[in-house]
């Protein structure tokens, strides 16, 4: 209302506000996302580049390292939906209950990671998982008699540090959604509960999770795409974009080595496109069997 009458009383023009909104859209969006499309039919070179058709897109096909960073992008993505909605989840309720005291400072303990460089931690990490004696990681299972390990030589162990390092950074912000969702439920219906003899697992069961459905997609969703487009973590864990037999290349990361490192921008923008494609196709077909789209019909 204060923003109407400003502008009634100035005699501004309501598209004057949403023009810098629609520009930022077009050129920071739709604008390189077509560019990019546009690219990836080309051979893209220092001087002129020539349009060679769908030679990229066949290229990637018969690509063993793009199928090798498109199955470590899938399987990073799929843990991380395994670990990073039902414990936050578990956390925002416990939080939200009055089983938790000074929820301030567990929400600032929880949170604060994701206020960290990923530089900074990525390098911390890369120490904790070192392959030598003195490394954290060794230093507990060899307390624990389990021996030392090569932690970021295999494929196992890379794939546990990376998840370490996603449930460190992301559980706090995960669970801030769940808690935001948790407070728009009406406390009636606990109340309700209450009345009928609900123990806390129907309740949790038959009100929370239903309640929570709007909050739970829109994590899953961003998750998706958090998870597909993981690359600074594994860059900064392996402190390059060369890990041994590719066990830590992301598809974002072989992107990078194709545009940047090896100058082939036309094949990189390929990659970026069937990223996008895919991120698209997990996230609508996830959307539909949810229901989003119909609740939006009705």
């Amino acid at each position: 209302m204060k923003i109407k009458k400003f502008i009634n009383s100035q005699k501004v023009a309501p598209y004057v506000f949403v023009l810098p909104f629609v520009l930022s859209f077009f050129f920071f969006w739709v604008y390189p996302l077509i560019t990019a499309f546009t690219m990836s039919f080309q051979d893209i070179g220092a001087i002129k580049s020539d349009w060679i058709g769908f030679a990229n897109y066949a290229k990637l096909l018969k690509d063993n390292v793009f199928h090798v960073a498109v199955f470590n992008s899938v399987k990073y993505m799929f843990f991380t939906l395994v670990l990073l909605i039902p414990f936050p989840m578990l956390f925002a309720v416990l939080l939200d209950s009055h089983l938790v005291k000074a929820k301030g400072v567990w929400k600032a303990i929880l949170y604060m990671p994701a206020l960290t460089s990923v530089v900074i931690s990525g390098t911390l990490f890369r120490l904790m998982f070192t392959e030598y004696t003195t490394g954290q990681m060794n230093m507990i299972t060899a307390a624990l008699g389990l021996g030392t390990y090569k932690w970021l030589k295999m494929g196992w162990s890379g794939m546990i540090a990376l998840l370490i390092i996603a449930c460190w950074r992301w559980t706090g912000v995960n669970m801030l959604y769940f808690l935001s969702g948790l407070k728009s439920i009406d406390s009636s219906l606990y109340e309700a509960a209450d009345i009928d003899g609900a123990s806390g697992w129907q309740k949790f069961k038959f009100v929370t999770l239903p309640l929570l459905k709007p909050t739970t997609v829109y994590v899953l969703t961003i998750s998706v795409y958090a998870g597909l487009s993981m690359f600074l973590e594994s860059y900064m864990l392996w402190a390059g974009n060369s890990s041994p037999n590719n066990i830590g290349l992301t598809i974002v990361g072989y992107l990078y080595k194709r545009g940047i490192e090896k100058n082939d921008m036309g094949y990189a923008c390929a990659v970026g496109v069937v990223l996008l494609v895919v991120a698209l196709i997990i996230n609508f077909a996830q959307l539909i069997m949810n229901g989003t789209f119909k609740k939006g019909e009705d």
